[in-house]
């Protein structure tokens, strides 16, 4: 939609003299439009503070949440059909998932409006981001945390021992040995003597050396569509689920999504897809156990440009990275895809489980040397206390890390900000 600029110039500020009415006000016998645009116009100009008005008085899902939210997204001048098909998928999730309290999806449809709005880069977005991610990296920084702030207090001079102490710090973190030795000599360079820094201020200078490790190398994302990503991965990380939340915000985001079941050797794993397919409101091709998964992904391709699709998921099976056989199953499936979609697949997506620490490193090679991985998105940050294998795959590797898994909730996977990570990290 990305009416961002019409939010602010309806509802910037209430003038003079306006009072805003009660929540008593707001949800008694429905939803009133003057009320709720005064409302609306004295809260900040954010997302979140527009949200809280849209829901005062609202405990449940029924008319009363569906006719404020219909009143907020006419307020826009959102076309009739765009807000109505908004509000029919948001009502279809929350069915098909069972959820009968407002703080069962109150941030689930944050995040929706968020995307549908074109309003994820507003800094209140990214600070729930930052929220997210310092509560999901909570057991990797306090395992840092105590080294570091003995490190860094102030009188500690800055000889061989600091670095060497620096170093270990963070490799207990699985920040590896090579980007850890890079890292601790780029902050050495800084504070060399003479130099401007002195130990109190090296962490804030670790959280930018940190995030600049992840800045990505420029690449040509032009493409002809449909889009084609293939996801790939080994067993247990997180892919089929991953690619679903994928597809979600393409949906949110307004484009018609097409998910793949190139899985055919998993029992039921077309089944969880279409599943996905459902509740995500995207397009599903499957072809059944045992079938051919290039055969899939070529046919997928004909459906996909025979019915508009704007974008394709194509999901693969889990497979060890140390199986040439399966490796090879993929290469023929991305060979498949540029026979039928010249250019295809535009973005492969390796997708790597933080818990499983340097192993993860072995991962990125083989994956990469079978099929050239474009990006990569990092699951299970949260709760895992070796949250340093982001830097160490970014360092070795210098693929871009364009998403991370924060939970098991459609809105918790997140695109990575490598200034919120650094900040999270250190803390």
């Amino acid at each position: 939609m990305g009416f961002f600029s019409s939010l602010r110039s309806l509802f910037s500020s209430a003038p003079a003299g306006e009072r805003p009415p009660s929540p008593a006000a707001l949800s008694a016998g429905g939803p009133d439009g003057s009320a709720l645009t005064l409302a609306l116009r004295a809260a900040e100009p954010r997302l979140s503070a527009w949200l809280k008005v849209i829901l005062a008085g609202v405990e449940a899902p029924g008319p009363l949440l569906w006719q404020r939210l219909a009143f907020f997204l006419a307020a826009l001048e959102t076309p009739a059909g765009e807000r109505e098909a908004f509000i029919a998928s948001f009502q279809a999730w929350v069915a098909d998932m069972g959820y009968a309290r407002l703080e069962d999806f109150r941030s689930e449809l944050q995040y929706r409006l968020a995307l549908a709005l074109d309003l994820e880069d507003e800094e209140d977005e990214r600070s729930r981001l930052v929220l997210k991610l310092s509560a999901g990296l909570a057991k990797t920084r306090g395992h840092i945390a105590r080294g570091l702030n003995a490190l860094f207090s102030s009188g500690r001079a800055l000889d061989a021992s600091f670095w060497d102490e620096l170093e270990e710090i963070l490799i207990s973190a699985d920040v590896g040995v090579e980007a850890s030795h890079s890292l601790a000599g780029r902050l050495r360079a800084r504070a060399e003597p003479g130099g401007p820094l002195a130990a109190g201020d090296l962490r804030e200078a670790l959280g930018l050396e940190l995030a600049d490790v992840f800045r990505p190398a420029r690449r040509i994302a032009a493409f002809t569509p449909p889009e084609v990503v293939l996801m790939v991965g080994v067993n247990g990380v997180g892919k089929t689920t991953t690619l679903a939340k994928l597809c979600h915000r393409s949906v949110l985001q307004g484009k018609k999504a097409l998910l793949v079941a190139g899985d055919t050797f998993r029992a039921a794993a077309a089944e969880q897809l279409e599943i996905w397919a459902r509740r995500t409101g995207a397009g599903f091709y499957a072809r059944g156990q045992g079938a051919d998964p290039a055969a899939v992904a070529f046919e997928s391709v004909d459906k996909a440009l025979a019915e508009g699709y704007d974008v394709i998921f194509v999901d693969t099976a889990g497979r060890l990275h140390t199986k040439t056989n399966l490796m090879e199953e993929l290469a023929k499936i991305r060979r498949v895809l540029g026979k039928r979609h010249p250019g295809a697949p535009h973005r492969t997506i390796l997708v790597l489980d933080a818990t499983s620490g340097q192993n993860a490193l072995s991962q990125v090679k083989l994956f990469h040397e079978a099929v050239h991985v474009d990006e990569i998105i990092l699951t299970k940050l949260d709760g895992t206390a070796k949250g340093g294998i982001a830097v160490a795959v970014a360092s070795r590797f210098s693929l871009p890390i364009s998403f991370v898994g924060l939970g098991e909730k459609l809105e918790d996977l997140r695109p990575f900000d490598s200034r919120a990570f650094a900040e999270a990290l250190l803390g």
